[in-house]
């Protein structure tokens, strides 16, 4: 799977990077055919603002956006909420269909 890491209006430290990378590489576990992660790192007047997108199969995009008092934090906040996403489509996939309750 591809994963881009994007900083705006800063730079994006190597550690942070790397924790944004084992953070998608876990959640991706979840996903349904994952093909391509995004991490996008933005700060804007003094806000900490961090947004995960994960392309899935069929062109399903969840997106999780967050905000923090440090990037960190925020991409913590971004990482729960999109596995949360995650949870309730898997959840909802495993349903059993009407023709196997026949």
């Amino acid at each position: 799977m591809r994963i881009t890491i994007t900083g705006r209006h800063g730079v994006v430290p190597d550690e942070l990077r790397v924790r944004a990378r084992s953070l998608l590489d876990r959640i991706t576990r979840v996903a349904s055919r994952p093909h391509h992660g995004q991490a996008i790192f933005d700060a804007d007047h003094g806000r900490a603002l961090v947004e995960l997108r994960l392309h899935t199969v069929r062109q399903q995009v969840h997106v999780a956006t967050a905000e923090g008092p440090d990037h960190r934090t925020a991409l913590d906040r971004a990482a729960g909420r999109l596995r949360r996403q995650l949870d309730k489509a898997t959840r909802h996939r495993r349903r059993p269909s009407l023709r196997a309750l026949r």
